[in-house]
C-alpha cells in the first residue's frame, strides 16, 4: 500500500490493512454459502448496474471477455452474470491445498465452467471462445513471464492473455466491478466494452490494452483500497 499510496500516512495505511483483512475474512466465510447469494427476487444480496452490457454479450452472436480483479468478493460477479442468463467460463488458479480446493468446488454450483490456469486451461479457453462462449478472467495478479505494464505509477509484470484473446477473436471486452456494500451485500457494475482498434503492431496493441486494463483496475482500487487483496507481491522487490 505504501508503494501505491506514498502520500498516505502510516496510520492510515495500517487502518486500511485492518479493513482489508476484515473483507478477506468475510470473503472466505462466504465461500461455503455462495449458493445462498440471492441476485434477484425478494431481498436480493446483489445490485446489478449496467445489465445492458450483459445483454449485448448475450445477443451479439460473438464470443466475449469479461475481466475483474480480487475486489470485494470476487466470486460474486460470476454468480450474478450467470443468473442473468449469460453462461460463462472462468479462469482460476487451483489452490495448493486440496482441502481448500474442495471448498472452492462449491463455486461450481453456479452456471459456470471452471478453467484452471496452465497449458490445458489455455486450450480450453481458446475452444470456448472459438465456439462463441464467454470467458471471465481475474487479471490483477503478478505474472512473472508476462509483460511490464504501468500499475500505480510503476511497471508491474502483467498477464497479456486478455489482450491477446481480444485481438485474436475481435470480441468485446467488458470491465466488471464488484463492491462490498455492507455485510453480504454487493454492487456489480458492468461497464461499456473497451474500445479496441488494432494498429497492425500486435505487441504494441497488447501492451496498450494491458495498460488500459491495469488503469481500470487501479481506478477501482483507489476508490476503495481496503477491498482489494494486497497480499500478493505485485511489484518488483527493489520497490519494497
Amino acid at each position: 500500500m505504501s508503494i501505491a499510496f506514498p502520500e498516505k500516512p502510516r496510520d492510515e495505511i495500517e487502518d486500511l490493512v485492518c479493513q482489508m483483512w476484515d473483507n478477506l475474512g468475510r470473503t472466505v466465510t462466504e465461500y461455503p454459502l455462495l449458493n445462498r447469494i440471492r441476485v434477484g427476487g425478494h431481498r436480493p444480496h446483489v445490485k446489478l448496474v449496467g445489465d445492458e452490457y450483459l445483454e449485448l454479450l448475450r445477443d451479439d452472436d460473438k464470443p466475449g471477455l469479461l475481466f475483474t480483479g480480487h475486489l470485494g468478493n470476487w466470486e460474486i460477479p460470476a454468480i450474478c452474470i450467470s443468473a442473468r442468463g449469460l453462461p460463462q467460463h472462468f479462469v482460476y488458479r487451483a489452490p495448493n491445498n486440496p482441502y481448500v480446493e474442495k471448498l472452492f468446488e462449491r463455486r461450481h454450483l453456479i452456471d459456470c465452467t471452471p478453467i484452471p490456469k496452465g497449458a490445458k486451461g489455455a486450450r480450453l479457453a481458446l475452444k470456448a471462445l472459438s465456439q462463441g462462449g464467454h470467458l471471465g478472467m481475474l487479471v490483477d495478479q503478478k505474472m512473472n513471464d508476462g509483460i511490464a505494464a504501468p500499475f500505480f505509477g510503476h511497471d508491474a509484470m502483467s498477464a497479456p492473455a486478455l489482450a491477446q484473446l481480444a485481438l485474436k477473436f475481435s470480441c468485446p471486452v467488458i470491465p466488471v466491478r464488484v463492491e462490498r456494500l455492507q455485510g453480504p451485500n454487493f454492487c456489480i457494475t458492468c461497464y461499456p466494452p473497451l474500445e479496441i482498434i488494432p494498429s497492425g503492431n500486435k505487441q504494441a496493441d497488447i501492451l496498450d490494452i494491458t495498460t488500459r486494463v491495469n488503469g481500470v483496475l487501479e481506478g477501482w482500487i483507489r476508490e476503495q483500497p481496503a477491498q482489494w487483496l494486497w497480499l500478493h507481491n505485485r511489484w518488483p522487490d527493489d520497490l519494497r
